[in-house]
């Protein structure tokens, strides 16, 4: 089933030129679910969260994750995930607070943190690690919503705090000069609250919702 689902949100994001679908809601009233396929925009450089099979040549040497300054590229897109050992169902509405996961799509590996040192600015590494079967404690982040509103919706700004070492994710103006990844934006953790920690849920595909409580957002 997870196979199946792969495969049917790769083909569906390349033909359709990764827009959300349709809706009757303005994009801001798009409720972002559990199993929905995003992008994570950040709000000062507008790049979009990123990774690929390119390993960090320093620190944990895990599979880097970088800001890229383009729209248009399949390795900026991941999978919403609960916590490990969560009851928390596809299509279930996520609230300011809860602990999420994402996973990268192709490569299905989770974003991730640990004390290692960033490449540029020496702040915590964000990589990417693990698989389908292999996911830790060092994958777990917190939603935190920005002003109003208790679900996560498309646009709206947020934060994600890494639960083991308390780093938001992070992003900002030091870019990379190696021929791989050169001009993408390096990604890292820091310890305090600031405008270069607020990312926002952008292009994708959002999952409708399929929980039958009554939504409170």
């Amino acid at each position: 089933m997870a196979l199946a689902l792969f495969i049917f949100f790769t083909l569906l994001l390349h033909s359709s030129s990764a827009k959300s679908p349709p809706s009757s809601e303005s994009p801001s009233e798009v409720l972002v679910t559990y199993g929905s396929v995003l992008k994570l925009m950040h709000e000062k450089t507008k790049c979009r969260l990123h990774s690929q099979d390119v390993p960090y040549g320093s620190g944990s040497g895990q599979q880097s994750v970088t800001g890229i300054p383009t729209v248009d590229d399949s390795n900026s897109y991941w999978i919403v995930r609960p916590e490990k050992g969560s009851s928390a169902k596809q299509g279930d509405t996520i609230k300011s607070g809860t602990i999420i996961r994402l996973q990268h799509l192709g490569t299905r590996k989770w974003l991730h943190s640990h004390m290692h040192a960033s490449p540029i600015s020496n702040n915590l590494e964000v990589s990417c690690y693990g698989d389908d079967s292999e996911s830790d404690k060092g994958d777990n982040w917190k939603l935190l919503i920005e002003g109003s509103g208790k679900n996560w919706k498309q646009d709206q700004k947020i934060r994600l705090q890494h639960l083991e070492t308390g780093g938001y994710l992070h992003s900002h103006d030091m870019t990379y000069s190696s021929r791989i990844v050169g001009g993408h934006h390096e990604v890292c953790g820091v310890g305090e609250k600031n405008a270069n920690n607020i990312w926002l849920a952008a292009e994708g595909i959002y999952l409708p919702i399929t929980e039958t409580k009554k939504r409170d957002s």
